[in-house]
């Protein structure tokens, strides 16, 4: 599951980093020289879009790409083993809300809070990494501070020997 987690971001990424650079290549210049060949560059508004567009997807493709980097330097084995890391599932309770909340601690580009993903570099999935059953994290939001517990965790290494369990039987 872990590795997989990571691969079908990366394949995500590369997509998208696919379609950014054929637009660089192909569709950007064929928009600059129509433009330009329109006359002045000074008031060209199709011009100075198209260069826009440009810088924007320059921009893009670089942080793709630094974001492809960083994904190939994660090492699963690093994760903790009975903490909350990348990949846990914490049930903690919410004393400021007064309720038990689960959340699942994903990468940031499976971030979906509705979904109960939160990414580990948001407020809350920040307060919670390295915490253990029975500690308190306070998180600092938007909407003010929220005092959590943590009651249940099962991490990404959990999950994965469940699922070997279960396909042994």
């Amino acid at each position: 599951m872990p590795k997989a987690m990571t691969e079908q971001i990366k394949k995500k990424l590369h997509e998208e980093l696919n379609t950014l650079e054929h637009e660089l290549a192909f569709d950007i210049p064929r928009e600059l020289k129509k433009a330009a060949a329109l006359g002045d560059l000074s008031e060209n508004a199709e011009y100075h879009t198209a260069k826009q567009r440009q810088e924007y997807l320059k921009a893009r493709v670089r942080q793709l790409g630094q974001r492809l980097a960083d994904l190939s330097l994660i090492n699963m084995n690093n994760i903790p083993k009975d903490k909350v890391g990348l990949g846990s599932t914490v049930t903690i309770y919410d004393g400021t809300k007064g309720e038990e909340v689960e959340y699942k601690l994903v990468m940031s580009e499976e971030s979906d809070v509705a979904a109960g993903k939160i990414s580990t570099t948001s407020p809350i999935g920040r307060a919670l990494l390295n915490k253990k059953v029975g500690d308190s994290a306070m998180v600092v939001t938007p909407g003010g501070s929220r005092e959590m517990e943590i009651l249940k965790l099962s991490t990404m290494h959990d999950l994965a020997q469940a699922k070997l369990e279960a396909e042994a039987e």
